[in-house]
């Protein structure tokens, strides 16, 4: 898991890698995510790192592998993480717009309360991932594996799951409206509270 340093001006957030302070905090936020970004970019594995709050645009992080990274509050804008490796990292309550997570292997990530505009997962092995929550809008996550993955209470729209893997998949009190499963095991997905007794 990551290291936690919390901020030098005594808010009690988070500091970002590499820095005293939180975005809230930091004189140049534009630049710490560029920083950050760059660091990404160079490593191939990339672990415990803090970038809470700060936002990414136009990078390309595809096939870098994530282990216990806080990206919390994070927003990321155009940004690849095609092939991307990740266990155990935290986007809770980050906005992902037209991002693309293809042929990714993601497991064990919390996205709660996030917003996912735009993205692309088609492909991807998403196991286990915390969706409660979210807002999902005009997103793709064709032929992808969903196993015990939750979109507890998540909004979600003009979206599809065709050709998924649903099985133990939750979706219990979810809003969900012009959505496909086409040739998806909706089956052994889990829609009312009663299925998942």
């Amino acid at each position: 898991m990551f290291t936690l340093s919390f901020c030098a001006a005594g808010c009690g957030r988070p500091a970002f890698s590499g820095s005293t302070l939180c975005a809230t905090h930091s004189a140049n936020q534009e630049a710490e995510a560029e920083r950050l970004g760059e660091y990404i970019i160079k490593q191939k594995n990339i672990k415990n790192i803090c970038a809470q709050g700060l936002h990414f645009k136009g990078m390309d992080f595809s096939n870098r592998q994530f282990y216990g990274c806080n990206f919390a509050g994070a927003s990321f804008s155009g940004c690849l993480f095609t092939g991307a490796i990740m266990r155990m990292n935290f986007f809770d309550f980050s906005t992902l717009s037209s991002c693309d997570f293809c042929s990714g292997d993601m497991q064990f990530l919390s996205l709660a309360g996030a917003v996912i505009l735009n993205c692309n997962f088609e492909g991807s092995e998403l196991l286990n991932i915390n969706f409660n929550g979210t807002r999902i809008y005009d997103s793709i996550f064709n032929k992808t594996n969903l196993y015990n993955s939750r979109f507890v209470s998540s909004i979600i729209k003009n979206s599809s799951f065709i050709d998924c893997n649903l099985k133990r998949t939750n979706f219990v009190k979810s809003s969900r409206e012009n959505i496909s499963y086409k040739s998806s095991n909706t089956a052994e997905a889990i829609f009312e509270m009663e299925e998942y007794n």
